[in-house]
């Protein structure tokens, strides 16, 4: 059965919502490895709407030499939403044509690599509470972001998590994964 992941740039009051804003001057080495890793066992995307518009806006037209670019662009990109149409413009992007949980478990049981959510604050809540998020990586930069959206919100239902993995980075930054805990 295929994973499914989602990474997501956190500041150390839980904003997950623009990191561009917060990460810029603790992004290091460690943490773009972290992310070839990554990238390296991922051949499915999973997007909300929000970051479908966002990232097509912007990764085809970055420089092909860019890690992130080479692997985003080409990769299968599954795309949520009730607003958008098919076909949709970038690359190997299409519509999910069933509700979001149903369509990753069809995707979960089918051949291939990793499923990663990406930059999807939204998704990344629903397949966590709905059980079928396998990691959740938080990638912290040290830095109160003071405002934005955070991903746990008051409200969201008791979730019991396993600490998978952790490291630091000489920029400070610590990245967490974690997984649900199956009790």
């Amino acid at each position: 059965m295929r994973k499914v992941t989602a990474g997501l740039f956190h500041s150390i009051d839980g904003v997950v919502s623009d990191p561009f804003k917060f990460q810029f001057d603790s992004f290091d080495a460690e943490l773009g490895k972290g992310l070839t890793t990554m990238m390296n066992t991922v051949d499915t995307v999973v997007l909300g709407r929000k970051s479908y518009e966002e990232w097509a806006s912007y990764w085809p037209n970055a420089s092909a030499d860019q890690d992130f670019a080479a692997f985003i662009n080409p990769v299968e990109k599954f795309v949520v939403s009730r607003t958008l149409s098919e076909p949709l413009e970038w690359q190997n992007s299409r519509l999910m044509d069933a509700p979001l949980e149903e369509f990753v478990a069809k995707l979960k049981e089918g051949d291939g690599g990793e499923i990663a959510v990406c930059g999807s604050i939204s998704v990344t809540r629903q397949l966590l509470f709905a059980g079928l998020l396998d990691s959740l990586q938080l990638m912290t930069h040290p830095v109160v972001a003071g405002s934005g959206r955070r991903l746990f919100e008051d409200g969201d239902p008791l979730t019991r998590l396993v600490l998978l993995d952790e490291k630091r980075t000489s920029k400070g930054n610590v990245l967490t994964t974690y997984g649900v805990r199956g009790d």
